[in-house]
């Protein structure tokens, strides 16, 4: 008989942070997590919906990410939202604290599950305003309907 082959790795994505705000290069951290936590997120629940990134004392901190737990992993209400230890190389910190000094926002964008470590990708924004997101929607509806009309021209 085959073995039943492990559903793929589950990775837990901030939808609404490319539509918030204008985003640059992205990085890779990890996280400091307990094993509650790790075996919560493998299984994909969790969501970064209104998360951010802050730095406290030179040292960067993921806010407001909820891990739940399920009825085989108790995580207390209180820890599910705790602030979690971002992990990342001192000159990468430091980057990270001089842009946020200057006006840009940490914005987390997934928690990537795969292998051994979780990670979490994160980027440099900047907040867009309203009239910002109207254009950005404005030119994904043109597109996508010269695209139709190409396509219905064939």
């Amino acid at each position: 008989m085959a073995k039943k082959k492990p559903s793929g790795p589950k990775t837990i994505q901030n939808r609404r942070a490319r539509h918030d705000y204008e985003l640059g290069d992205s990085l890779v951290v990890g996280l400091e997590l307990s094993g509650a936590e790790t075996k919560s997120l493998r299984m994909g629940h969790g969501h970064l919906r209104g998360a951010y990134v802050t730095v406290k004392q030179n040292e960067l901190f993921l806010i407001n990410a909820t891990i739940a737990g399920t009825s085989g992993i108790p995580i207390n209400e209180t820890d599910q939202s705790r602030a979690r230890k971002v992990l990342a190389k001192r000159r990468e910190i430091e980057a990270l604290i001089e842009a946020k000094q200057q006006g840009r926002t940490i914005v987390p964008l997934e928690i990537l599950t795969r292998g051994r470590f979780i990670k979490l990708r994160i980027a440099l924004g900047k907040g867009r305003k309203l009239y910002d997101k109207r254009q950005t929607l404005k030119a994904r509806d043109d597109a996508r309907r010269t695209a139709a009309e190409i396509k219905s021209a064939r």
